[in-house]
């Protein structure tokens, strides 16, 4: 298969660039960076690429047990890399996105100078026993699930503007309900399930690749804990809480959030 038709890849920017690979999180597509990516075009070259059953990907190569953990997804995206022949990457993930980069950068660390985690989470579910605050209770991630699995279009809806927030501004959430509503029911209820059922924590101090933790300062999917929580656990990794609210940033407050980024790739 042609990982680059299957993955829906894109390349922009400057042809010689240090390369810079764009993964959006759940719902979503690569269209989700367009406020953010031009602003590197002149000096990096602009990968972007969709998850399989999302946006322009082939989703014929959907099924439930190719993709069965985050560690699959990481797999199509160390399969782009190599594809390209992609060295220095600065990866780019939003959301679960982030998680499945610090597996491609565990697995592949000879590939990746930095990662810019925007909003990542490694495990949703509270761990009272551990400490550890997630944001979410399991009854309530299984009545989520149970939701999707029954209404898609109508959880799309509800939850869009959730995860959006900034509910003065629902043209965003209706951007993410449109969104969310295109993906097939099937590849949604899979990712869904594995991302907030999945438990990474054990894996980010594995990586010693040098990271940006992008927090939103309100945020109910990925609260300012989590953040704080991957900072700890990630050996080479600095924290910036944005001014901006809801989990995406590279919508809500695209500025803010390149200035972030900049910052940190322009540190030597």
């Amino acid at each position: 298969m042609n990982v680059l038709k299957r993955n829906n890849v894109t390349v922009s920017g400057r042809p010689d660039g240090q390369p810079m690979v764009f993964a959006h999180g759940f719902g979503c597509d690569q269209n989700m960076w367009r406020f953010v990516h031009p602003a590197f075009a002149d000096d990096h070259r602009i990968v972007l690429y969709d998850h399989v059953g999302y946006g322009g990907s082939d989703v014929t190569a959907f099924s439930v047990q190719r993709y069965a953990s985050l560690d699959d997804y990481a797999t199509d995206l160390l399969e782009i890399v190599e594809a390209l022949d992609l060295r220095d990457v600065v990866f780019v993930g939003h959301s679960v996105a982030a998680m499945i980069g610090v597996l491609a950068a565990q697995r592949a660390p000879e590939r990746f100078a930095r990662l810019v985690l925007i909003g990542p989470s490694p495990r949703y579910l509270n761990d009272p026993e551990a400490g550890y605050v997630g944001g979410f209770e399991r009854a309530g991630i299984d009545e989520l699930l149970d939701s999707l699995e029954s209404n898609y279009l109508g959880w799309s809806a509800v939850m869009a503007p959730v995860i959006m927030g900034n509910p003065d501004r629902p043209e965003l959430s209706e951007e993410l309900t449109n969104s969310f509503c295109r993906t097939d029911p099937e590849v949604a209820r899979q990712f869904a399930k594995i991302t907030f059922l999945s438990d990474n924590r054990a894996d980010l101090s594995k990586v010693q690749t040098r990271s940006l933790v992008l927090q939103c300062s309100s945020d109910v999917i990925a609260p300012v804990s989590v953040g704080e929580f991957v900072h700890a656990h990630l050996p080479d990794s600095e924290l910036v809480i944005l001014q901006a609210t809801g989990h995406c940033p590279n919508l809500s407050a695209p500025g803010e959030t390149v200035a972030a980024m900049k910052a940190f790739l322009g540190k030597p």
